[in-house]
């Protein structure tokens, strides 16, 4: 069905279009016609954090901002569903247009910059969710008024908010469309805000009787010294994972498209070689008890494989889905559950 629709939505404005589509998953989920979409995933449980995930294919932040379809969009079958990025007052974003396709890259610039109703609205929404058949993440950033200095109180109100009703929360420090938000995965703002953080997590457990895991979102335009500093922190602070990656400010991939000096962040296709060599590094200076999500560029099930084979325990889809639709879904967790189960090369036979 998606294959009939996608043309119609790809003559639309990407956001127009993006709107619609949520709408349209969200009527055929209240008259229960949502198997017309759904990707088809058989169950794969997947213990991560603590958390058993019914498969480990999850949706990254972004397309839900507010929270308001998380039972559609579980019911297409992701074992989680990531909601966000949530800034404590609400805030429209960045001036429209802001969100261009690239479809023979495959890909998506953009440039929403945490639109979304505010922390107190995507509470009532995630409240009023059922949440039958997976988990669900809450990605928390800053407001674009807030200064870097302050930005600490922006996530403590946002965690404190959502903490009751996540599964996990992600701390957003990593998008390129909020001015000087990547400045946060400096060193020393790092460590300050992320053992803020920590502290805060502890205290909230405490508090409500159970731990809820906390990840960091990293950008994918870090050098390799920067990767280091990330991962000497992170473990010294010990999150409970770490999201690998956000979008990309790099046009490298897509020069000569007429929308390649676009602003924003890149996504999609030409995302995933430059994502995954940062998880593949990020997995090999981080302590093996900190585990790492996939994410960017995945358009097919042999590319959610090689985030597993780069040390990714989960994955999350985005832009894929914009190109390939729900059945992208099933095609991953069937592709992660083949190479899980495949014999090792130590117990294949001689041949």
């Amino acid at each position: 069905m998606y294959g009939l629709a996608r043309p119609f939505l790809f003559a639309l404005d990407a956001e127009r279009a993006h709107g619609l589509g949520l709408s349209s998953l969200e009527a055929l989920h209240a008259l229960r016609l949502q198997r017309l979409l759904a990707g088809n995933a058989r169950p794969f449980p997947t213990t991560v954090f603590g958390l058993k995930f019914p498969n480990p294919v999850g949706l990254a932040a972004g397309l839900d901002k507010n929270g308001e379809h998380i039972d559609a969009l579980l019911a297409l079958g992701f074992g989680f569903v990531e909601v966000g990025t949530v800034t404590p007052r609400p805030q429209p974003g960045n001036q429209k247009p802001r969100m261009f396709r690239l479809p023979q890259h495959r890909a998506v610039i953009n440039r929403l910059g945490f639109n979304n109703a505010g922390v107190d609205a995507l509470v009532r929404n995630v409240g009023r969710a059922k949440r039958r058949g997976g988990l669900v993440g809450i990605n928390i950033g800053k407001n674009k008024d807030t200064s870097n200095e302050s930005a600490h109180t922006d996530y403590l109100h946002c965690l404190e908010r959502v903490y009751p009703l996540a599964d996990y929360v992600t701390v957003n420090i990593s998008s390129p469309n909020t001015a000087g938000l990547r400045e946060l995965q400096e060193e020393q703002a790092l460590r300050r805000l992320v053992g803020e953080l920590r502290e805060a997590q502890e205290r909230l457990a405490s508090r409500h009787g159970r731990r809820v895991p906390l990840l960091v979102k990293v950008a994918p335009d870090l050098s390799d010294e920067d990767i280091d500093a990330a991962a000497r922190v992170l473990g010294d602070l010990g999150v409970d994972g770490v999201i690998a990656t956000n979008t990309t400010v790099s046009r490298i991939a897509v020069q000569g498209h007429p929308h390649a000096r676009e602003s924003g962040g890149l996504s999609g296709e030409p995302l995933m070689n430059k994502s995954t060599a940062v998880l593949r590094m990020l997995r090999t200076r981080l302590p093996e008890g900190i585990p790492l999500v996939g994410v960017g560029g995945i358009l097919s099930g042999a590319d959610a494989a090689k985030k597993t084979a780069a040390g990714a325990s989960l994955v999350q889809l985005y832009s894929g889905l914009v190109y390939r639709g729900p059945a992208l879904i099933g095609e991953c967790v069937e592709a992660i559950r083949r190479r899980k189960e495949a014999p090792s090369r130590g117990n294949l036979p001689n041949l």
